[in-house]
């Protein structure tokens, strides 16, 4: 059950990264995600680029693992690369700006993929 609940939190708290840039646009995860995923069946090759494929894949393999049985270490490891990759950057973008808005939005992502590794170690 512990397994189940981590894999969720992390679906869970990677669709609230926040992102900033210039000229005042902002964005959270989960906007970028709607958009992304309506414009694949309008016009696929326009998304088809590694920082929205792989978040896009992990998010699908934790998906995965909250109906299995016991959970697979190895989708759910995967899942936790592929989020991991795009929240890591933007953390690191925010710490290297200085923005803490950006930093503590990527941070619950980072803190449960850690516990949930940790976890998984143990099993």
């Amino acid at each position: 059950m512990k397994s189940k609940l981590l894999n969720a939190l992390l679906i869970v708290t990677s669709l609230f990264g926040y992102m900033e840039w210039g000229g005042g646009n902002h964005l959270f995860l989960f906007q970028a995600e709607g958009q992304v995923l309506a414009k694949m069946f309008t016009d696929p090759m326009s998304v088809l680029h590694p920082f929205t494929v792989l978040p896009i894949i992990g998010q699908l393999l934790l998906l995965i693992t909250l109906f299995q049985k016991p959970p697979s270490k190895m989708l759910t490891y995967a899942g936790i690369a592929g989020l991991g990759i795009l929240l890591s950057f933007i953390f690191l973008a925010g710490a290297l700006s200085t923005n803490f808005k950006i930093m503590l939005t990527a941070l619950p992502f980072l803190v449960i993929a850690v516990i949930t590794i940790r976890h998984y170690r143990r099993l």
